[in-house]
Protein backbone atom coordinates (compact mmCIF):
# COMPACT_ATOMS: atom_id res chain seq x y z
CA UNK A 1 0.00 0.00 0.00
CA UNK A 2 1.42 3.29 -1.01
CA UNK A 3 0.91 6.55 0.86
CA UNK A 4 2.64 9.52 2.46
CA UNK A 5 3.44 8.73 6.09
CA UNK A 6 4.88 10.80 8.91
CA UNK A 7 5.78 10.10 12.51
CA UNK A 8 2.04 10.02 13.43
CA UNK A 9 0.87 7.97 10.46
CA UNK A 10 -1.03 8.97 7.35
CA UNK A 11 -3.01 12.21 7.23
CA UNK A 12 -6.73 11.39 6.92
CA UNK A 13 -8.14 12.36 3.54
CA UNK A 14 -10.81 14.67 4.99
CA UNK A 15 -8.37 16.62 7.12
CA UNK A 16 -5.93 16.85 4.21
CA UNK A 17 -8.64 18.29 1.97
CA UNK A 18 -9.64 20.76 4.64
CA UNK A 19 -6.06 21.86 5.09
CA UNK A 20 -5.67 22.34 1.34
CA UNK A 21 -8.88 24.37 1.21
CA UNK A 22 -7.79 26.58 4.10
CA UNK A 23 -4.35 27.18 2.64
CA UNK A 24 -5.88 27.93 -0.77
CA UNK A 25 -8.20 30.51 0.72
CA UNK A 26 -5.29 32.11 2.56
CA UNK A 27 -3.29 32.34 -0.69
CA UNK A 28 -6.27 33.86 -2.53
CA UNK A 29 -6.81 36.40 0.24
CA UNK A 30 -3.10 37.29 0.16
CA UNK A 31 -3.25 37.88 -3.57
CA UNK A 32 -6.31 40.08 -3.17
CA UNK A 33 -4.57 42.12 -0.49
CA UNK A 34 -1.42 42.43 -2.57
CA UNK A 35 -3.41 43.47 -5.63
CA UNK A 36 -5.23 46.16 -3.66
CA UNK A 37 -1.94 47.55 -2.40
CA UNK A 38 -0.54 47.58 -5.94
CA UNK A 39 -3.51 49.55 -7.23
CA UNK A 40 -3.05 52.07 -4.44
CA UNK A 41 0.61 52.57 -5.34
CA UNK A 42 -0.27 53.05 -9.02
CA UNK A 43 -2.81 55.74 -8.16
CA UNK A 44 -0.39 57.53 -5.87
CA UNK A 45 2.24 57.63 -8.63
CA UNK A 46 0.12 60.13 -10.61
CA UNK A 47 1.76 63.51 -10.18
CA UNK A 48 -0.47 66.18 -8.69
CA UNK A 49 -0.75 69.52 -10.46
CA UNK A 50 -1.41 73.05 -9.24
CA UNK A 51 -3.82 73.73 -12.12
CA UNK A 52 -5.89 71.46 -14.33
CA UNK A 53 -5.35 71.47 -18.08
CA UNK A 54 -7.30 74.02 -20.11
CA UNK A 55 -8.95 72.14 -22.99
CA UNK A 56 -9.94 74.43 -25.87
CA UNK A 57 -10.57 72.91 -29.33
CA UNK A 58 -9.09 74.81 -32.26
CA UNK A 59 -11.57 76.61 -34.55
CA UNK A 60 -12.78 74.58 -37.51
CA UNK A 61 -13.76 75.84 -40.98
CA UNK A 62 -16.86 77.97 -40.63
CA UNK A 63 -16.14 78.84 -36.98
CA UNK A 64 -15.28 82.36 -35.84
CA UNK A 65 -11.51 82.83 -35.69
CA UNK A 66 -10.81 80.18 -38.34
CA UNK A 67 -8.77 82.11 -40.89
CA UNK A 68 -7.46 79.87 -43.65
CA UNK A 69 -5.71 76.62 -44.51
CA UNK A 70 -3.41 75.66 -47.37
CA UNK A 71 -5.02 73.65 -50.14
CA UNK A 72 -2.20 71.11 -49.92
CA UNK A 73 -2.62 70.75 -46.15
CA UNK A 74 0.78 72.26 -45.36
CA UNK A 75 -0.42 74.94 -42.93
CA UNK A 76 -3.42 76.26 -41.06
CA UNK A 77 -4.06 79.73 -39.62
CA UNK A 78 -6.42 81.17 -37.00
CA UNK A 79 -7.57 84.75 -36.50
CA UNK A 80 -5.88 86.47 -33.57
CA UNK A 81 -7.08 89.83 -32.21
CA UNK A 82 -3.47 90.67 -31.30
CA UNK A 83 -2.12 90.31 -34.84
CA UNK A 84 -1.26 93.64 -36.48
CA UNK A 85 -0.15 94.81 -39.93
CA UNK A 86 2.45 97.53 -40.20
CA UNK A 87 1.47 100.79 -41.85
CA UNK A 88 3.20 101.53 -44.05
CA UNK A 89 3.60 97.92 -45.12
CA UNK A 90 7.32 97.48 -45.82
CA UNK A 91 7.57 93.87 -46.96
CA UNK A 92 6.47 90.29 -46.40
CA UNK A 93 8.39 89.81 -43.16
CA UNK A 94 6.17 88.35 -40.45
CA UNK A 95 6.77 86.90 -37.02
CA UNK A 96 5.21 85.51 -33.88
CA UNK A 97 6.12 85.92 -30.23
CA UNK A 98 4.23 83.41 -28.09
CA UNK A 99 3.90 82.30 -24.48
CA UNK A 100 2.97 78.73 -23.55
CA UNK A 101 2.16 78.05 -19.90
CA UNK A 102 1.94 74.41 -18.82
CA UNK A 103 1.28 72.70 -15.48
CA UNK A 104 3.61 70.31 -13.70
CA UNK A 105 2.54 67.50 -16.07
CA UNK A 106 3.22 69.60 -19.18
CA UNK A 107 -0.44 70.29 -20.00
CA UNK A 108 -1.54 73.73 -21.30
CA UNK A 109 -3.13 76.00 -18.69
CA UNK A 110 -4.27 79.64 -18.57
CA UNK A 111 -2.80 80.70 -15.21
CA UNK A 112 -5.88 80.58 -12.97
CA UNK A 113 -3.64 79.40 -10.11
CA UNK A 114 -1.27 82.38 -10.49
CA UNK A 115 -3.49 85.50 -10.60
CA UNK A 116 -1.96 88.98 -10.56
CA UNK A 117 1.20 87.61 -12.17
CA UNK A 118 2.73 88.60 -15.52
CA UNK A 119 5.47 87.61 -17.92
CA UNK A 120 7.19 90.30 -19.97
CA UNK A 121 9.33 89.67 -23.06
CA UNK A 122 11.35 92.67 -24.26
CA UNK A 123 11.67 93.21 -28.02
CA UNK A 124 13.69 95.67 -30.11
CA UNK A 125 12.40 98.87 -31.70
CA UNK A 126 11.68 97.10 -35.00
CA UNK A 127 8.45 95.94 -33.33
CA UNK A 128 7.56 99.26 -31.64
CA UNK A 129 4.73 99.99 -34.10
CA UNK A 130 2.83 96.94 -32.78
CA UNK A 131 0.65 98.01 -29.84
CA UNK A 132 1.24 94.76 -27.93
CA UNK A 133 4.98 94.49 -28.58
CA UNK A 134 8.08 96.29 -27.34
CA UNK A 135 7.67 94.69 -24.84
CA UNK A 136 5.16 91.85 -25.07
CA UNK A 137 3.35 91.26 -21.78
CA UNK A 138 0.99 88.42 -20.85
CA UNK A 139 -1.12 88.78 -17.70
CA UNK A 140 -2.47 85.77 -15.79
CA UNK A 141 -5.03 84.39 -15.69
CA UNK A 142 -5.39 84.80 -19.42
CA UNK A 143 -9.12 84.03 -19.19
CA UNK A 144 -9.64 87.27 -17.23
CA UNK A 145 -7.51 89.49 -19.43
CA UNK A 146 -8.06 88.49 -23.07
CA UNK A 147 -10.93 87.73 -25.41
CA UNK A 148 -8.97 84.74 -26.68
CA UNK A 149 -6.87 83.33 -23.81
CA UNK A 150 -5.26 80.74 -26.09
CA UNK A 151 -5.13 81.70 -29.75
CA UNK A 152 -2.62 79.29 -31.31
CA UNK A 153 -2.13 75.54 -31.68
CA UNK A 154 1.66 75.40 -31.57
CA UNK A 155 2.28 71.84 -30.37
CA UNK A 156 1.15 68.29 -31.09
CA UNK A 157 0.09 66.45 -34.22
CA UNK A 158 -3.15 65.09 -35.61
CA UNK A 159 -3.85 63.25 -38.89
CA UNK A 160 -6.92 65.45 -39.39
CA UNK A 161 -5.25 68.88 -39.48
CA UNK A 162 -2.18 70.42 -41.06
CA UNK A 163 -0.45 71.70 -37.93
CA UNK A 164 -0.94 71.03 -34.23
CA UNK A 165 -3.20 68.53 -32.51
CA UNK A 166 -6.46 70.46 -32.74
CA UNK A 167 -6.28 72.06 -29.27
CA UNK A 168 -5.12 75.57 -28.49
CA UNK A 169 -2.05 75.81 -26.28
CA UNK A 170 -0.37 79.23 -26.70
CA UNK A 171 -0.97 82.97 -26.45
CA UNK A 172 0.72 84.92 -29.26
CA UNK A 173 1.11 88.22 -31.03
CA UNK A 174 1.92 88.32 -34.71
CA UNK A 175 3.62 91.04 -36.74
CA UNK A 176 3.08 91.54 -40.48
CA UNK A 177 4.59 93.95 -42.96
CA UNK A 178 8.22 94.05 -41.86
CA UNK A 179 10.96 94.51 -44.47
CA UNK A 180 12.55 91.25 -45.51
CA UNK A 181 15.97 92.28 -44.23
CA UNK A 182 14.74 93.32 -40.77
CA UNK A 183 16.05 91.73 -37.57
CA UNK A 184 13.62 90.93 -34.77
CA UNK A 185 15.20 90.57 -31.35
CA UNK A 186 13.73 89.46 -28.02
CA UNK A 187 15.13 89.44 -24.50
CA UNK A 188 14.83 87.05 -21.58
CA UNK A 189 11.39 86.59 -20.05
CA UNK A 190 10.78 88.46 -16.80
CA UNK A 191 8.14 87.09 -14.41
CA UNK A 192 6.69 89.46 -11.84
CA UNK A 193 3.70 89.65 -9.54
CA UNK A 194 1.97 87.87 -6.70
CA UNK A 195 2.89 84.29 -7.69
CA UNK A 196 6.08 84.83 -9.66
CA UNK A 197 7.83 82.21 -7.53
CA UNK A 198 5.43 79.53 -8.78
CA UNK A 199 6.42 79.87 -12.45
CA UNK A 200 9.66 78.58 -13.95
CA UNK A 201 11.00 79.59 -17.35
CA UNK A 202 11.44 76.18 -18.98
CA UNK A 203 13.14 77.80 -21.96
CA UNK A 204 12.71 79.19 -25.46
CA UNK A 205 11.86 77.58 -28.80
CA UNK A 206 12.92 79.61 -31.83
CA UNK A 207 12.33 78.39 -35.35
CA UNK A 208 13.02 80.08 -38.69
CA UNK A 209 11.49 77.44 -40.92
CA UNK A 210 12.31 78.98 -44.31
CA UNK A 211 8.81 78.59 -45.66
CA UNK A 212 8.14 75.06 -44.37
CA UNK A 213 5.94 76.11 -41.45
CA UNK A 214 6.27 75.81 -37.71
CA UNK A 215 7.22 72.29 -36.59
CA UNK A 216 4.53 71.32 -34.07
CA UNK A 217 5.66 67.74 -33.61
CA UNK A 218 7.66 68.55 -30.48
CA UNK A 219 7.11 68.55 -26.74
CA UNK A 220 7.29 72.17 -25.54
CA UNK A 221 9.12 71.47 -22.28
CA UNK A 222 11.57 68.98 -23.79
CA UNK A 223 12.28 71.19 -26.81
CA UNK A 224 12.77 74.42 -24.83
CA UNK A 225 16.36 75.69 -24.72
CA UNK A 226 18.19 78.20 -22.54
CA UNK A 227 18.00 81.76 -23.83
CA UNK A 228 21.66 81.78 -24.91
CA UNK A 229 21.10 78.69 -27.07
CA UNK A 230 17.75 79.66 -28.59
CA UNK A 231 19.07 82.56 -30.64
CA UNK A 232 17.53 85.73 -29.21
CA UNK A 233 16.06 86.74 -32.57
CA UNK A 234 16.19 86.28 -36.34
CA UNK A 235 16.88 88.19 -39.56
CA UNK A 236 14.46 87.88 -42.44
CA UNK A 237 15.62 86.70 -45.83
CA UNK A 238 13.81 86.32 -49.12
CA UNK A 239 13.31 82.60 -48.56
CA UNK A 240 12.84 82.95 -44.81
CA UNK A 241 10.21 85.64 -44.41
CA UNK A 242 8.73 84.25 -41.19
CA UNK A 243 10.26 83.59 -37.81
CA UNK A 244 8.93 83.02 -34.32
CA UNK A 245 9.73 82.23 -30.74
CA UNK A 246 7.71 80.53 -28.00
CA UNK A 247 8.59 81.23 -24.38
CA UNK A 248 7.72 78.07 -22.43
CA UNK A 249 6.70 78.55 -18.79
CA UNK A 250 5.91 75.79 -16.31
CA UNK A 251 4.03 75.93 -13.02
CA UNK A 252 5.85 74.69 -9.93
CA UNK A 253 3.69 75.11 -6.84
CA UNK A 254 4.52 73.59 -3.44
CA UNK A 255 3.55 69.92 -3.31
CA UNK A 256 0.98 70.41 -0.53
CA UNK A 257 -0.84 73.05 -2.58
CA UNK A 258 -1.41 71.02 -5.72
CA UNK A 259 -4.58 69.34 -6.91
CA UNK A 260 -5.12 65.70 -6.10
CA UNK A 261 -6.07 63.33 -8.95
CA UNK A 262 -9.68 64.07 -9.78
CA UNK A 263 -9.35 67.80 -9.29
CA UNK A 264 -9.81 68.34 -5.53
CA UNK A 265 -7.24 70.56 -3.86
CA UNK A 266 -5.49 68.86 -0.96
CA UNK A 267 -5.48 72.11 1.03
CA UNK A 268 -9.09 73.13 0.36
CA UNK A 269 -11.96 72.20 2.73
CA UNK A 270 -14.77 69.94 1.46
CA UNK A 271 -17.14 71.83 -0.83
CA UNK A 272 -20.41 70.55 0.62
CA UNK A 273 -21.90 68.82 3.62
CA UNK A 274 -22.54 65.63 1.70
CA UNK A 275 -18.77 65.19 1.21
CA UNK A 276 -18.17 65.79 4.91
CA UNK A 277 -20.88 63.31 5.81
CA UNK A 278 -19.39 60.73 3.47
CA UNK A 279 -15.94 61.24 5.02
CA UNK A 280 -17.38 60.89 8.54
CA UNK A 281 -19.18 57.69 7.57
CA UNK A 282 -15.99 56.28 6.06
CA UNK A 283 -14.07 57.16 9.23
CA UNK A 284 -16.72 55.60 11.46
CA UNK A 285 -16.76 52.47 9.33
CA UNK A 286 -12.98 52.19 9.65
CA UNK A 287 -13.17 52.58 13.42
CA UNK A 288 -15.92 49.96 13.71
CA UNK A 289 -13.85 47.51 11.69
CA UNK A 290 -10.90 47.87 14.05
CA UNK A 291 -9.08 50.60 12.19
CA UNK A 292 -7.21 48.37 9.69
CA UNK A 293 -4.83 50.55 7.69
CA UNK A 294 -3.55 48.00 5.18
CA UNK A 295 -6.05 47.25 2.37
CA UNK A 296 -7.15 43.61 2.37
CA UNK A 297 -5.64 42.72 5.74
CA UNK A 298 -9.05 42.32 7.41
CA UNK A 299 -10.19 39.84 4.76
CA UNK A 300 -6.97 37.86 5.10
CA UNK A 301 -7.33 37.65 8.90
CA UNK A 302 -10.95 36.50 8.59
CA UNK A 303 -10.03 33.66 6.21
CA UNK A 304 -7.23 32.48 8.49
CA UNK A 305 -9.53 32.53 11.52
CA UNK A 306 -12.25 30.53 9.73
CA UNK A 307 -9.73 27.97 8.54
CA UNK A 308 -8.31 27.51 12.05
CA UNK A 309 -11.79 27.19 13.55
CA UNK A 310 -12.80 24.61 10.96
CA UNK A 311 -9.70 22.55 11.65
CA UNK A 312 -10.34 22.72 15.39
CA UNK A 313 -13.91 21.49 15.00
CA UNK A 314 -12.74 18.67 12.75
CA UNK A 315 -10.18 17.50 15.33
CA UNK A 316 -12.85 17.43 18.03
Amino acid sequence: MSGLRGSRGPIPGGRRGLLALGLGLVVIASLVATGTAAVTVAQDSTENVSEEAHVEPAPEPGDPYFEAAASDGSWISYENPRDEYRSPYLGDGSGKVCVTLVNENGEPVVGESVPNTSVTIPTNDVTSWHSDADPMTVDFPMTDNYDRPLDADQFGTSPDIAQGDGYMDSHCIELHGLPEDATVEYGEAQITGEHADRIDVAGYIQQVPEGNGWDTDIDPVAAAEPYADAGGGWTYETEASHGQVVVVLQLDAPADERLEPGGSNSTDPPENNSSESSQENDTQSTEDDGGDEMPGFGALAAVVALSVAALARHRR
